[in-house]
């Protein structure tokens, strides 16, 4: 019993050693920051339309909440002319706004995480989406971009050029495929 034991021993010390003196490889700094930048994001905010690919944008933000277990945080913006107040009833506009974010809602909800849902009002969707971002202090915004959009400089169009140029947080930006979406 007790060579046994004298055995077990030596066996557990050889590979404590072993395992001291084979410590895994070093990762870079960059992957190391760029997936901290990920882990970080406890807030994602989801501008959606109803659209396929406004919905792919919310599947997307639950793929990248689901670790960390963020709260997704979705808007609809409803893009109030400027003839009219920006608190005027638009019931049609808001009746659809409603549609979409329970949609929305129901992705999250599969996903087994929080979310959100609120509609904002805004001249612009880009200004609103903004707004919205900077009022909520969100970690990210997660776009899903229009997979028909023009070719060359115009694949993004205004309102993502407009949350690129001044969100206070990282975006994320997904266009489908010719075949997706």
């Amino acid at each position: 019993l007790g060579a046994l034991l004298a055995m077990i021993f030596a066996g557990a010390i050889g590979g404590l050693l072993w395992w001291m003196l084979h410590p895994p490889q070093p990762i870079p700094v960059e992957v190391a920051r760029a997936r901290r930048s990920i882990d970080a994001a406890k807030r994602i905010l989801v501008p959606t339309i109803g659209s396929s690919y406004s919905e792919r944008g919310v599947e997307l933000a639950c793929g990248l909440g689901k670790d960390q277990e963020a709260e997704i945080l979705l808007t609809y913006v409803l893009e109030v002319p400027r003839t009219l107040p920006l608190n005027a009833p638009v019931p049609e506009a808001e009746s659809k706004a409603k549609e979409a974010l329970e949609r929305a809602a129901a992705i999250v909800a599969q996903h087994k995480l929080l979310s959100s849902t609120f509609i904002e009002r805004a001249r612009e969707a880009g200004e609103g989406i903004i707004r919205a971002a900077r009022d909520n202090k969100v970690d990210l915004i997660v776009i899903g971009i229009r997979p028909d959009a023009g070719g060359g400089y115009d694949v993004i169009g205004r309102t993502t050029s407009s949350i690129l140029h001044r969100a206070h947080c990282e975006v994320v930006s997904d266009r489908a495929g010719n075949g997706g979406g």
